[in-house]
C-alpha cells in the first residue's frame, strides 16, 4: 500500500549517484585559440592545442576508483581507425583499438580539487585530427553524459599542423583578417576591388562544415571522406570543387555572358557572406551568378574559417591551355584554306587563391611545402571533377609538370608560349611567330598588413627571357605527363594532315 514514508524511502538518494555541472571555459578558449570572434554558439578549437572543460562533481574524485573516460567522436561512422573517434581517459587506462589513429589526450590541471569534486580537463586533440564537429561523452562510475560539442579547425600556430604558417604578421593578414582586395583590369591598368570576405560571420561554421558534408566524395564514401578531413591538401581539393557547381551541389552558378537575369551579376558581389549563407539557407541550391574573382573570393572566405591560411591572387594575361601541351596555339588560313580551330585562349587576367599547406606527398625535404595554387573556377575537369589543385606553387616555378595536382595547367596559365600558325593548303602547318613572355604577367596580391599591392611574379617564373625561365620551359614540356600535341609541322616536327575545322579568336574577356 502506498504511503508517504515509502515515498520519501523510494526517493534516497542513491549514494553511488553523481551528479555534474560543466563549465567549457569559453571565452579563454575561444581566446586562446584564436576563435573568439567567430559567430558560434559552439566551444570552436583549434587542433594540436590544449583546451580546458571544468567539471564540477557533486562526490570527490578518486580516479583509482573510478576511472574517468571520454570518447571523442565525429561523423556518421566514427572510427578509432579512421582518426573520427578518440577514447581517452583519466587514469589513461583505456582500451583502444590497436590501429587508432589520432588519440586525444586529456589530463588534470595542477589546479584542480580532486577531494572537492572540481576538475579542470585539460584536452589535446592531435594535430593530425580530422576537422569537424564532435561530440565529447564522459562516463563516470557507470553514469554517462555529453560534455561538450566542440568545433575542431586547422591550426596554423601548431608546429605540428600540416598548415602551420611561423610569421604572426602572415597569421593575421592570411586567416584572421575578414577584409582583403581583389585586382581585376589588364596588366597595364590594374584595378582594385575590396572585398568582405567574413569568414568569421554568423552561422559561418555551420555554412562551411555543411559544404565538407554535401560534397561528392563524401556522398560516396562518408566515412573515408570525414577521416581524409584531416589533410588539408584534400579539404582544399574538396573546397575547390564545391565553391562551383558544375558537377555537385555547389556554391556558385558561372556565367560569362551578357544576361544575368534570374541572379545577380558578379560584379555587384563585394563580399562572400551573403553568397555563402544565400546558399545555405536554399538548401544548397547555386547561387547566381559568379566569375573569377567571386569563385575565389568565396573560397578564401572558406579557407580561412576552416584555418587554412589563404590568398587571393591575380594573373594577368592568364591563359587557358585547353589541349596541355604548355602552348597557346592561334591558326590563321592560307588562300582559301579553313583553319583549324583552337580552345586555347588567353584572358586579360584570371583570380584563384593560394593555400599554405606542407606537401609531403611530393617530397620529404619540404622543397614543395608553402603557398599551392587551388582554383574553384571551373575551367578544366581534373580527375572527373571540376576543380584545380593544390598545385605547389614552388614546383610550377620550376616546371615539375609531373607533380599533383594540375600542376601542367597553372604553369601553362602563367607561362605558355604563344604560337601563331599557318595552315597551308595540303592539310599541313607552318610556325609563322612565337611569343615566350606576354603571358602571365604581374601576378598580383593583397599586401601583408596594408592595402598595397605585392607583385609576386617570381615566385611563380623566372625572370622571362632568361636562360633560367627558357630551361624550366622546356624541362616542363619535357616532364608534362598531358601533351596532345603531335602533329607535325614544317619547321622540324611531325608531318601530319590537319582536318577543316573553324577559327577561334584569342579572347580578351575575365574568366
Amino acid at each position: 500500500m502506498y504511503s508517504r514514508s515509502s515515498a520519501y524511502f523510494n526517493h534516497w538518494p542513491n549514494p553511488d549517484y553523481v551528479s555534474w555541472k560543466v563549465d567549457l571555459n569559453s571565452k579563454t578558449n575561444r581566446t586562446e585559440h584564436h576563435t573568439s570572434t567567430i559567430l558560434a554558439d559552439e566551444l570552436i578549437v583549434r587542433r594540436g592545442q590544449a583546451f580546458t572543460v571544468t567539471l564540477k562533481l557533486t562526490q570527490a574524485f578518486n580516479p583509482d576508483l573510478y576511472p574517468l573516460t571520454v570518447v571523442a567522436m565525429t561523423g556518421d561512422y566514427p572510427s578509432e581507425k579512421r582518426g573520427t573517434k578518440s577514447c581517452f581517459g583519466i587514469p589513461d587506462s583505456v582500451t583502444r583499438s590497436p590501429s587508432a589513429k589520432a588519440v586525444w589526450k586529456i589530463e588534470l590541471e595542477k589546479n584542480s580539487s580532486p577531494t572537492t569534486g572540481i576538475l579542470t580537463l585539460i584536452i589535446t586533440p592531435p594535430a593530425i585530427t580530422p576537422i569537424g564537429q564532435y561530440t565529447l561523452t564522459v562516463k563516470y562510475r557507470d553514469q554517462e553524459t555529453l560534455l561538450a560539442t566542440v568545433v575542431v579547425l586547422f591550426n596554423p600556430w601548431c608546429t605540428d599542423d600540416w598548415v602551420f604558417l611561423s610569421d604572426e604578421k602572415e597569421r593575421q593578414e592570411y586567416v584572421m583578417n575578414e577584409q582583403g582586395i581583389i585586382y581585376r583590369g589588364s596588366k597595364d591598368y590594374i584595378d582594385s576591388q575590396n572585398w568582405d570576405f567574413g569568414q568569421f560571420e554568423d552561422n559561418m561554421v555551420n555554412i562551411c562544415m555543411k559544404i565538407l558534408d554535401v560534397n561528392n566524395k563524401h556522398k560516396k564514401n562518408p566515412a573515408d571522406d570525414e577521416s581524409a578531413r584531416c589533410n588539408p591538401i584534400y579539404v582544399g581539393r574538396v573546397v575547390s570543387a564545391m565553391i562551383n557547381s558544375q558537377d555537385d551541389r555547389g556554391v556558385l552558378e558561372g556565367n560569362w555572358g551578357s544576361s544575368f537575369w534570374g541572379g545577380v551579376s558578379p560584379s555587384q558581389w563585394n563580399g562572400s557572406h551573403a553568397i555563402l549563407k544565400k546558399w545555405y539557407n536554399t538548401f544548397c541550391s547555386p547561387v547566381k551568378y559568379g566569375q573569377c574573382w567571386v569563385f575565389a573570393g568565396v573560397m578564401c572566405s572558406v579557407m580561412r574559417l576552416l584555418g587554412i591560411p589563404c590568398r587571393v591572387v591575380t594573373n594577368f594575361n592568364s591563359a587557358h591551355d585547353t589541349d596541355k601541351n604548355l602552348i597557346i596555339d592561334k591558326y590563321h588560313s592560307d588562300t582559301g584554306v579553313m583553319p583549324k580551330e583552337s580552345n586555347d585562349s588567353v584572358w586579360n587576367f584570371h583570380v584563384w587563391v593560394e593555400g599554405w599547406m606542407k606537401r609531403p606527398d611530393l617530397a620529404e625535404d619540404g622543397k614543395y611545402d608553402g603557398w599551392q595554387v587551388l582554383d574553384p573556377t571551373p575551367q578544366e575537369i581534373s580527375d572527373r571533377v571540376y576543380c584545380c589543385g593544390p598545385a605547389s606553387v614552388n614546383a610550377i616555378l620550376n616546371g615539375e609538370t609531373a607533380l599533383k595536382y594540375d600542376v601542367p595547367f597553372v604553369y601553362a596559365e602563367v607561362n605558355a608560349d604563344c604560337v601563331d600558325w599557318l595552315i597551308k593548303a595540303d592539310g599541313s602547318k607552318v610556325k609563322i611567330s612565337s611569343n615566350t613572355s606576354s603571358v602571365g604577367q604581374n601576378i598580383s596580391t593583397k599586401s601583408v598588413g596594408s592595402n598595397k599591392r605585392m607583385n609576386i611574379t617570381d615566385t611563380y617564373k623566372y625572370p622571362e627571357g632568361s636562360e633560367k625561365e627558357r630551361g624550366v620551359f622546356e624541362h616542363a614540356s619535357t616532364t608534362n605527363p598531358n601533351p596532345k600535341d603531335d602533329e607535325k609541322t614544317e619547321d622540324g616536327g611531325t608531318d601530319n594532315k590537319v582536318p577543316p575545322v573553324t577559327m577561334r579568336f584569342e579572347q580578351v574577356n575575365n574568366i
